[in-house]
């Protein structure tokens, strides 16, 4: 495969959850990705969302990136199948690495593990650290309350409203997959303007 046309990194779970609706996205995810020539960045494991998202891209043509922990290769089972397999020392090597591999950032469902990703990009972007888009996969409503509590945060004084404006949110995972993308622009991989009609 040619050099990608963009770089995503993708933070979820490593179970598979309770709702068919959030499997079936974190295909779309996947799908998505691979057909529009782009490689996606993650935890480098094969179960649960991580594992569907990740056969999804390669499946439909796309390029991935594992990059995983020594401690979580057998726990995660990590996965063969990428195009790249990255085996670290520490989680703090692995976001790192993940971050720096990614012109975008998307946020399925998830536990502790995904919400700590998502919070720790967000505030690498709030202190200017990169200024790579970030989005939120709210499918199946899973993340309203996450969002009540952040508007909650608002009203109390602690969280502004340009922080808020610095992640985007959408239930439907092409719609937010094309705005991530074109937003990122010139951070690119390739370094070239993405084309607008993806």
């Amino acid at each position: 495969m040619n050099q990608p046309a963009f770089s995503i990194c993708v933070y979820c779970a490593s179970r598979d959850g309770t709702a068919a609706q959030i499997r079936q996205a974190a295909q779309d995810v996947g799908e998505w990705i691979g057909r529009h020539g782009g490689q996606l960045v993650y935890g480098g494991g094969k179960t649960g969302l991580m594992g569907i998202v990740a056969r999804a891209t390669r499946d439909a043509g796309g390029r991935v990136v594992g990059i995983i922990p020594t401690a979580l290769v057998d726990k995660e089972l990590a996965n063969q199948d990428c195009d790249e397999l990255h085996v670290v020392e520490t989680m703090h090597q692995r976001k790192a690495m993940m971050a720096a591999r990614s012109d975008a950032f998307l946020t399925l469902p998830g536990g502790i593990g995904t919400f700590e990703e998502l919070f720790e990009i967000w505030t690498w972007k709030q202190l200017g650290y990169h200024d790579k888009p970030i989005g939120i996969l709210n499918v199946n409503g899973y993340y309203d309350g996450l969002q009540q509590f952040l508007q909650h945060c608002v009203a109390g004084g602690y969280l502004s409203d340009w922080q808020m404006d610095l992640i985007a949110s959408d239930a439907d995972a092409q719609t937010l997959l094309k705005s991530l993308v074109q937003a990122a622009g010139m951070n690119a991989e390739n370094g070239q303007l993405l084309q607008q009609n993806i």
